[in-house]
């Protein structure tokens, strides 16, 4: 069976990009077609400077809406990433395997490096080496495809690359995996400045639409979105990127076609409204499964608990094959 695995990353609450880009998919399809793995990759949380505090309450609120979209424990393999030491045992070795060159080609590396700098900051090693930890959480469960948005395609591109390099080296050890994007709404955009992705850490939020919003909120973001010149409804990323925006957000939340649903509106307005109503009733369903998930803590450790032995006993003999191949001891 073809094995998957994907993670989602506390460093903010998690928003309606999230949720049409990926967790949909890993709910609806990907968790009854294959062996699939899904990981709060809390590890990656700690590359900039945060509070331990929000990092914990962001982790545990991140796997249970997990589950609140319709995650399975019985179908799906679901742990947090600090909880299967695998995960650091194999990123050395891919930091090994890998060339300082390539980490700092990363796009994402240099533009958060760069913020960091503009604010004063110093920027962490890890923000650095972090794509070689991306490879491991992938490479240590011989996964065969990773759902991910197109901001972390060139990130799997250096896992395949690295994955092949290992081989060629030491023999065959790892699955070289395959990214796969979704078709549609792959790219939610924020509703404020709809160039640029919907991100659940933007200082500013008045455009991001969290999975928890109330639907007040959810209906004030989507009317105060920021549409182009002009009044007719036309679909076109490239000249009408906040229409297109809100068309592939209407379109993902009701399973129609962006450029048909054009045709419908004479307007900005009434593109707006039906665009809030479908959010909201969309998100209402995972709202409500949170609430009682969060109400019973216990069942969430002991799911996460569950995952994170399941996912050790995938990913240590992988492992420990690795840590041979290049000549390190066994421990006996």
């Amino acid at each position: 069976m073809t094995r998957i695995f994907s993670g989602v990353k506390p460093t903010g609450h998690l928003t309606l990009g999230n949720y049409l880009g990926a967790m949909r998919r890993w709910a609806e399809t990907d968790q009854h077609r294959a062996d699939a793995l899904f990981c709060v990759v809390d590890l990656h949380a700690l590359t900039v400077d945060r509070d331990p505090a929000r990092v914990r309450r962001l982790s545990r609120q991140a796997a249970t809406l997990l589950l609140a979209v319709g995650l399975d424990p019985e179908r799906c393999t679901l742990f947090a990433q600090s909880h299967v030491d695998e995960h650091t045992r194999l990123a050395y070795l891919m930091e090994c395997t890998a060339s300082d060159g390539e980490m700092r080609r990363m796009i994402q590396y240099k533009e958060k490096a760069a913020r960091e700098q503009a604010r004063g900051g110093s920027v962490r090693l890890s923000l650095l080496t972090y794509p070689a930890l991306m490879a491991a959480d992938v490479l240590a469960y011989g996964t065969d495809e990773v759902p991910v948005g197109e901001d972390q395609a060139q990130h799997m591109e250096l896992a395949r690359d690295l994955a092949v390099r290992f081989n060629q080296r030491y023999g065959m050890t790892f699955v070289v995996p395959r990214a796969t994007l979704p078709a549609v709404a792959a790219r939610v955009m924020d509703l404020q400045e709809p160039t640029s992705k919907m991100g659940k850490s933007h200082v500013r939020t008045a455009g991001i639409v969290y999975l928890l919003d109330e639907p007040e909120a959810v209906r004030k973001k989507v009317s105060r979105a920021v549409t182009d010149a002009g009044r007719d409804v036309v679909y076109d990323r490239a000249e009408r990127p906040g229409v297109a925006n809100l068309l592939d957000v209407l379109a993902a939340c009701t399973g129609g076609d962006p450029e048909a649903l054009a045709g419908d509106y004479a307007s900005y307005g009434a593109l707006k409204k039906d665009t809030a109503e479908a959010v909201v009733e969309l998100l209402r369903p995972v709202r409500e499964r949170h609430a009682e998930l969060a109400a019973d803590p216990g069942y969430v450790d002991a799911v996460l608990r569950s995952g994170a032995e399941r996912a050790r006993g995938m990913a240590r003999p992988r492992v420990d094959a690795a840590y041979q191949a290049v000549g390190l001891m066994p421990a006996g």
